[in-house]
Formats: C-alpha cells, structure tokens, sequence
C-alpha cells in the first residue's frame, strides 16, 4: 500500500528564537541530524514513499536542504503558503491528497510506529486519528486553597497534574476536507470541533512511548542530551 504524509513545515519557530532566526524549526539539529531529517528517515523506514512539506517561512531553506528526496529513498515534493493558514488549511492547496494520509508536524522527536497508526486508521475507517500522550504538568509554587470567610481549607506544595495531549501527529480521511474552508487560516482545534459537532468525532489512539515536541525550549533540550544515547529507538542504527 502506497503511503503518503504531509509534513506541517511552515512555522517561524518563536519559541526557539533566538536559534531560529537564522534557521527554520525543522531544521534545528538533534544530535548530527535536522529534526525534519530524522522524521524523513523514520517515514521511509515505515514504508512512506511520498512526502509533502508544507512550507511557508524560510522556505527555500527547508527545499536546498531536502530537494527531492533522493539521498533518503523517499520522494518528496513542496507545497507553498503565500500567507499563514494555521495547521488544516494548506491541505487545500495540495490536490493530490490521497485517500487517507498521515499529518503532522515538522518538529516531533518520537519512536511511534508511523506505519501502525497508518494501518489502524485504514481499518477502522475512521475520520480522523489523533495520537495522543499523557503530559505531566507542574505548578512551581505552593497551591493554596481558600474558604469563604478567607481562611485557608488547603494546601498543596508544588502539585503536579496529568493531561492527555496530542502529539501533533495525526492520520486523517479526505472526507475531512469538506470541513475545512479555502483560503483562510483554519486549524486543528477548529477541525475538532467542528467534526464534534458534527457527530463525527476523531479517534483518539493513546501512546506511551517517547515523544517529545522540540517547538518546546525545555523539550528541545532535553532531545539535545538524550538524542544520541537512544538513537536506535529513533533510526533503528
């Protein structure tokens, strides 16, 4: 089975600024490689055999870097926003989409089999398909819990909290593409909850492997110093 994904490559990288200044996101290296580079590998070692990057800022960086798609045995092809339309929209420009196709972001370090969640979602027809992970959140102070009259009822110091997230890597349908409006900036959050109301919601496929989203300044260092120490997980060297 051909196996086709769209990369969301277009992103200024703010959160990692000063660093992306002078280069895009998906170009910021993770031990010798670029993130994006290893996300090119791990999709062809999954069977992907055609990549769409959707490129908007620094764009002509991403292209020399990555060209066709030769060195990697993969082939590759660019889709350009002439103005920023979130994370949904840009599949509009795309007008080949085939009949379902993994998304995600150009910015995830993971070892999720890509070709697991390809096939899960094939079989059980669905819309759409989020992977998930559970994120720890904690509070870096002292949470106080006060009454009516102003006196203190509770205490927790430094509490922690559990949320389920998603990963920003996802397989969708074409019959998405009806939602979605052209030419204007529409994302996944917009995509959730119009397919909600809709009364077809997506699939929320759980994970609890590594994930780490290098968008994120504490994560990206944390993939800096683990990288190399796990690569095999990542590249299976």
């Amino acid at each position: 089975m051909s196996k086709r994904a769209i990369i969301l490559a277009g992103g200024k990288g703010t959160r990692l600024r000063p660093y992306t200044v002078v280069l895009p996101k998906p170009l910021m290296p993770i031990g010798e490689y670029p993130i994006l580079e290893v996300i090119i590998r791990q999709l062809a070692q999954h069977g992907f055999d055609h990549v769409t990057l959707a490129v908007n800022h620094q764009a002509e960086i991403i292209r020399a870097f990555f060209q066709d798609g030769a060195k990697w045995g993969i082939k590759i092809d660019y889709s350009f926003e002439d103005k920023p339309l979130s994370t949904m929209a840009p599949l509009h420009l795309i007008n080949d989409l085939p009949e379902n196709f993994l998304i995600m972001n150009g910015d995830i370090l993971t070892d999720l089999s890509f070709s697991d969640l390809f096939e899960e979602h094939v079989i059980k027809n669905n819309i759409f398909t989020i992977s998930s992970h559970v994120r720890e959140q904690k509070i870096d102070y002292g949470v106080l819990e006060m009454d009516v009259d102003g006196y203190l009822s509770g205490f927790s110091e430094k509490p922690k909290s559990q949320y389920l997230v998603s990963m920003g890597v996802y397989m969708a349908s074409r019959r998405i593409m009806g939602f979605i409006p052209q030419g204007q900036s529409y994302g996944f959050d917009n995509l959730m909850i119009d397919l909600i109301a809709a009364g077809q919601p997506a699939s929320v496929r759980k994970f609890d492997g590594y994930w780490l989203d290098i968008g994120r300044p504490d994560d990206y260092m944390q993939a800096i110093e683990e990288f190399d120490q796990i690569k095999p997980r990542f590249l299976g060297e």
